[in-house]
């Protein structure tokens, strides 16, 4: 079996507010081995959120135990969650988050600026991945001058450049017709195939579908997790 690139276990969030005390994860056990791709589902405040913020390094859990790569994450320092992050995970939002005055192609090298990588070897690597992601003519041209698939496939492009061995996308077609998203999934699909975790969150069952594991969270808990069976195509 697969080395797991994700365990948490017992994994608890509060977040504390004016009115008390507001649980929102309540004890989670899940773990995502090298190479899957599953999706998690569940309606607005369930926790689906919240647990991917807290499996991308961005929140952390009030109690329980996350393991990353191998190492606890909740042993590190903020420079070692950092450093952690920015090795082993690339991050697609619903939002592209793409730097609006700056090229696609330094968009890309970006996260290479906070790795200390020289920039003739950043430029390279952003201009290889525009290619793969079909954008190769577009390394000069502004965020504003492609579309919204455009941008989508810009910002998974700046998702891989750290080289990750997982990504992790919150509703990465959620402002994307319906034939641009079947274009962004076929991307994620063959990023699998290459042997890259990739863990999505979505409400669209047939975005799910490309997945080939099914997580779904109700009310803080786990409710489902299984294996999908009836892919959607080309996966």
């Amino acid at each position: 079996m697969k080395t797991a690139i994700i365990n948490v276990s017992q994994l608890k969030k509060t977040y504390h507010t004016e009115a008390g005390a507001l649980p929102v994860l309540h004890g989670i056990n899940l773990a995502i081995h090298e190479g899957e791709f599953v999706a998690i589902m569940g309606a607005s405040g369930s926790g689906k959120s919240t647990f991917m913020n807290i499996l991308g390094c961005l929140d952390s859990a009030s109690q329980g135990d996350y393991t990353l790569a191998g190492q606890s994450v909740a042993q590190l320092s903020r420079d070692q969650l950092a450093h952690l992050r920015n090795r082993v995970i690339g991050f697609v939002f619903q939002g592209f988050n793409l730097l609006s005055r700056t090229t696609l192609l330094d968009n890309i090298a970006l996260p290479l600026v906070y790795a200390g990588i020289p920039k003739t070897e950043r430029q390279q690597r952003a201009q290889t991945l525009l290619t793969k992601v079909g954008l190769e003519k577009y390394s000069q041209h502004r965020p504003n001058q492609i579309s919204g698939g455009q941008q989508q496939r810009v910002a998974i492009a700046r998702a891989l450049v750290n080289q990750p061995r997982l990504i992790l996308a919150d509703e990465p077609t959620g402002n994307l017709d319906s034939k641009t998203s079947q274009e962004v999934m076929s991307l994620f699909c063959q990023l699998n195939d290459e042997g890259i975790t990739i863990v999505l969150v979505t409400h669209e069952p047939d975005i799910a579908a490309y997945a080939k594991r099914l997580v779904r969270f109700s009310d803080g808990h786990i409710v489902e997790d299984h294996a999908i069976t009836q892919r959607s195509w080309p996966c």
